[in-house]
């Protein structure tokens, strides 16, 4: 059977002031085009099944709008004969066990359809096929259980495929994310396992994979690294990433290095990559070194009016130290100078401790390979 997969879609998911014509919030319009051409792509691929891994929505209350971009979606899939899986997500399952989810109503209007939506593990079984959901739990043992009887339900006589929304220890994401429930990837048994909630499409072994989320959220979202679904085919085995075109493009522009410039030259130097930002584009750029007051001095409305082809253009200013070092840091002291160096750094959606103990684990190999 070929299954295409649909993983985070965060309907509802808006940020930046910019709007469009008609008043909706630029960044969710884009959340919407995305999960509606994803849901397009899964529907070319022709598949015998069509799952949704959790965080469709981008939070447990959404919209009417988010709802109804949700709606019309399941209404093509069923106009298609496809039928479908939905499980929930860290951020469209309620904290509140009364509180009721939002997919209870989807269920209701698409009875047809398979949702695991109720804090408990379900099994569903179609031809040639049984498909083990484990949605969002409320604690990480109630996961655990959950995916233990999973594993405790699979069948002999068929592909056994598990679908659940965990961060896996194996697969650290850059930042962390609310109501997150992580698990070792050793608790996931099943023949096929397709995963939620890391945003990037990601094979965790050669049966398990994360399909990565339909749009980009932010620069630590691996932008670079296209979005779409996955198309899993139980025979052979074998999962691909196919990227749906036309996402926003979060780029980097090439960073200016300021340390000593004049604030002339320092606006110069913007102003040129201002006016390079392409058509449409959430840009940033790195302001290296720069003094601050010749920051304070930049005209920020004329940067604007230069990077106009795109969305928005954010500058990034590392500002250079009042005071310089007299003297070089010994062997004892390279630890505290690198927690001073990211103590200066804007590590916005970084994790900072990681990246914290990550550096004084590489200096003390460093220092242990030098003795």
């Amino acid at each position: 059977m070929r299954i295409a997969a649909i993983g985070d879609a965060h309907l509802g998911r808006s940020y930046y002031p910019m709007t469009t014509a008609s008043g909706v919030n630029q960044r969710e319009a884009d959340f919407e085009r995305s999960f509606t051409a994803a849901v397009d792509q899964a529907l070319i691929e022709r598949p015998g099944l069509i799952v949704w891994l959790g965080d469709i929505f981008d939070h447990p209350r959404p919209t009417y709008r988010s709802f109804r971009v949700a709606q019309a979606a399941l209404t093509r899939i069923r106009e298609h004969g496809i039928p479908a899986v939905i499980i929930t997500g860290n951020h469209d399952t309620p904290r509140l066990p009364g509180t009721g989810s939002p997919y209870s109503a989807l269920a209701d209007a698409f009875p047809e359809f398979h949702f695991a939506h109720r804090l408990s593990y379900e099994r569903f079984d179609l031809p040639g096929l049984t498909v083990h959901a484990v949605p969002q739990m409320l604690t990480v043992e109630a996961a655990l259980e959950g995916l233990d009887e999973a594993a405790a339900n699979r069948r002999a006589d068929t592909t056994n495929l598990l679908l659940t929304h965990p961060r896996l220890a194996q697969l650290q994401p850059r930042h962390s994310d609310i109501n997150e429930i992580e698990v070792d990837a050793g608790r996931l048994k099943s023949d096929l396992v397709l995963l939620g909630h890391y945003h990037t499409f990601a094979a965790v072994s050669p049966t398990m994979w994360y399909a990565g989320s339909t749009d980009t959220f932010s620069f630590a979202d691996d932008p670079d690294r296209p979005k779409g679904i996955v198309v899993l085919d139980t025979d052979t085995g074998e999962c691909r990433h196919v990227p749906v075109p036309g996402a926003r493009p979060l780029i980097t522009l090439e960073s200016v290095y300021a340390l000593g410039m004049s604030p002339a030259e320092l606006s110069d130097r913007v102003m040129e990559r201002a006016a390079s930002v392409p058509e449409g584009a959430v840009a940033r750029l790195y302001l290296d070194g720069v003094d601050p007051e010749a920051y304070r001095l930049l005209d920020m409305a004329a940067i604007h009016d230069a990077a106009g082809a795109g969305l928005l253009l954010k500058l990034e200013p590392q500002f250079a130290s009042t005071t310089l070092l007299a003297e070089l840091p010994s062997v004892e002291t390279l630890g505290g100078q690198w927690d001073g160096y990211l103590g200066g750094q804007d590590l916005t959606g970084l994790d900072r401790e990681r990246l914290s103990r990550l550096g004084h684990e590489y200096l003390q190999r460093a220092v242990e390979a030098a003795g």
